[in-house]
């Protein structure tokens, strides 16, 4: 039986909804299949990569989705910021539908034009995302019923 699957999504398949899909991945991929795409998707940021990595998630080998790429059906859909949300008016899970506003830290990071400066823009939102995927997994074990 396949497991039940989880559909993260943002404007660019660039930060935030790639973080959800390999944070999820970590924490239950043994209890959920987690996915993420994106409306306009325009590549994984290099410092999605780098900051995963520092928290034991190698996402090198991630490519930006569009949602259309990916099938449904989805048991639970989680759009990670306000325009994919409004993009996706029709995008529901069959079990459970969220919305998260998580900052882009894309456009943020483009606006201070240093590394460093850029690298920590990163991991609050990379940390962000962590305890949003925390917080909806233990959701997520009381809403899906066992396989």
């Amino acid at each position: 039986m396949r497991k039940p699957r989880v559909l993260f999504v943002c404007i660019g398949n660039s930060a935030r909804s790639q973080m959800a899909e390999a944070w999820l991945r970590k924490l239950a991929s043994d209890r959920f299949e987690p996915l993420s795409a994106g409306t306009h998707p325009i590549g994984v940021h290099p410092l999605t990569v780098e900051t995963m990595r520092e928290v034991g998630a190698d996402i090198s080998d991630a490519r930006s989705k569009g949602v259309a790429d990916l099938p449904g059906p989805f048991e639970h859909v989680v759009t990670t910021c306000a325009e994919a949300e409004a993009d996706c008016p029709n995008l529901r899970g069959t079990i459970s539908t969220e919305h998260w506003h998580v900052p882009d830290p894309v456009g943020r990071a483009a606006l201070v034009g240093n590394r460093a400066q850029g690298l920590e823009i990163f991991r609050r939102a990379r940390d962000t995302v962590e305890r949003q995927v925390r917080q909806l997994l233990k959701k997520l074990e009381k809403e899906t019923p066992a396989r």
